[in-house]
């Protein structure tokens, strides 16, 4: 009598079926239809459908034997929000790993955060509803993001890795000339150039892949000349949110209404293609980069006023935090979770004990009117800022948009401001935009978390420090509008 097949074995002729049809793989290894996360769904969205038929049918034309290389399968979508790369992803990851034995990974994205609690994440969700789940370790501390294969932990993974330039060598050979070495970009207009320089070199053996993903932020870079100098090595495609099944048609005609069709808002976070301007995004990865590698010495800031940014939490999920600033000196941040206010008041009545700044910034909107009033009546001085208040500079829409065009300025000086990944992503992720008499206008905290971003607390905070000029002793004179310090002069 025949021995019994393994259970493992059974599945593994059954993966090895989908070799070149990762259609088939998605729609065979997750349970499309049943109860559970999936129970409202059967299958792929259109374009994700049309994405996997299209890459099967590359697939199959390289033939690749094992042994002689095939030139790089490369795609490139550029799209509006909310269409499901994250999820397609997934799947990506999921196929290769399943299919390919010993093949070897890297993911990537804009942020270590945004790499950590979406598409990493993401990749959990899909993975604990997969087949082929028992299959491989999923690691998702900090740090240690990888997949690997349980009975080849060395030779079979895929790994999580920040796109920092000072990292890029981790983006090097992949080494997998027996199978696919894979690169995968999210949000793909913010990755450096030079990590895209370093992984063109894992792609010269095996049957090698990379995958672009992203809202197209930037009209330079690679990802850009993915669709444009570069188009005839990459299979691209843009995607308009509103072609997509599913999507918040509502949310994508509220932006169209309040930016307009052709603005660089839209273009981007709604049509998938390319801003006029340089960048959607208010704020350059590269200059929160730079700076955090500075290490800047007391003669340089010491001489400056202090200020504290004081910015609190509007949500359950939103974080309550408290900002040091001496010129161009940041000191790292103290943040906050579900605190009642007066708790909260009385932190940053010690720290301004501690710190003694020459003046205080709160967001005095919603519940931080509760925290101005309750320092005033301690008799602290602390001056209520309004995000919708009148700017001083007129290039700017409202408060809100001028301090954080202050912030950005600084920046761009070299300060030295902590290594914090909350704080990074949440310097980068907000875009913006122009109003019709051209002035700068940033989206809102509300259309933020409607495409899935955080509310950039951190940043917030930092920004309040630039609400006013001021100079040493400012506290005392504030008031009366005694005031002469420029905050970006030093």
């Amino acid at each position: 009598m025949a021995a019994k097949k393994d259970h493992n074995i059974i599945l593994a002729e059954e993966i090895s079926k989908f070799y070149d049809d990762p259609l088939g793989f998605v729609l065979f290894s997750f349970p499309w239809g049943e109860e559970g996360q999936l129970a409202n769904f059967n299958g792929p969205r259109l374009w994700q459908w049309e994405f996997l038929e299209e890459w099967g049918k590359n697939i199959k034309q390289r033939r690749f034997d094992g042994v002689h290389a095939v030139d790089p399968l490369q795609f490139a979508i550029s799209s509006g929000h909310g269409i499901g790369k994250s999820a397609l992803s997934s799947w990506i990851i999921l196929f290769i790993a399943s299919t390919r034995p010993h093949c070897k990974g890297i993911v990537t994205s804009n942020t270590s955060d945004q790499l950590k609690t979406k598409t990493w994440s993401e990749l959990g969700k899909w993975l604990s509803m997969c087949v082929t789940k028992d299959w491989f370790i999923y690691n998702s501390s900090k740090g240690n993001m990888n997949l690997l294969h349980k009975d080849h932990q060395h030779t079979w993974r895929v790994d999580a890795q920040t796109c920092r330039e000072e990292n890029s060598e981790s983006f090097a050979g992949l080494h997998a000339a027996t199978s696919t070495p894979f690169y995968l970009f999210d949000e793909a207009s913010a990755i450096p150039n030079k990590i895209w320089e370093v992984s063109d070199g894992g792609l010269t053996d095996g049957e090698p892949m990379r995958f672009a993903f992203g809202n197209p932020t930037r009209n330079s870079g690679r990802f850009f000349e993915c669709f444009g100098r570069l188009k005839h090595r990459w299979i691209t495609r843009t995607i308009d949110s509103r072609d997509v099944a599913g999507t918040n048609k509502e949310l994508l005609n509220t932006w169209v209404e309040d930016f307009g069709e052709d603005s660089d808002f839209v273009r981007v976070r709604v049509r998938g293609v390319f801003p006029r301007a340089g960048s959607a995004q208010f704020i350059p990865s590269d200059l929160v980069r730079s700076a955090q590698q500075n290490s800047l010495t007391e003669d340089i800031w010491g001489f400056a006023p202090k200020t504290l940014g004081i910015d609190v939490a509007r949500f359950g999920d939103d974080q309550s935090v408290i900002t040091r600033r001496q010129g161009r000196k940041m000191w790292p941040q103290k943040k906050f979770r579900s605190i009642d206010l007066m708790t909260f008041s009385g932190l940053c009545a010690q720290e301004i004990d501690e710190f003694k700044p020459d003046a205080v910034f709160v967001d005095g909107v919603g519940l931080g009117a509760g925290v101005v009033d309750r320092l005033r009546q301690l008799g602290y001085r602390v001056i209520d800022v309004q995000a919708g208040g009148k700017p001083l500079n007129k290039k700017y829409k409202n408060k809100r948009a001028e301090m954080w065009g202050n912030m950005k300025e600084w920046l761009a000086i070299s300060p030295d401001i902590p290594i914090d990944p909350e704080l990074e992503s949440a310097m980068t992720s907000v875009e913006y935009g122009f109003t019709p008499s051209g002035q700068v206008i940033l989206e809102s905290k509300d259309d933020m978390k409607k495409r899935g971003e955080a509310s950039p607390d951190e940043a917030d905070s930092v920004a309040l420090t630039f609400a006013e000029p001021i100079s040493q002793g400012a506290a005392q004179r504030f008031e009366t509008g005694e005031t002469e310090y420029d905050p970006l002069r030093f």
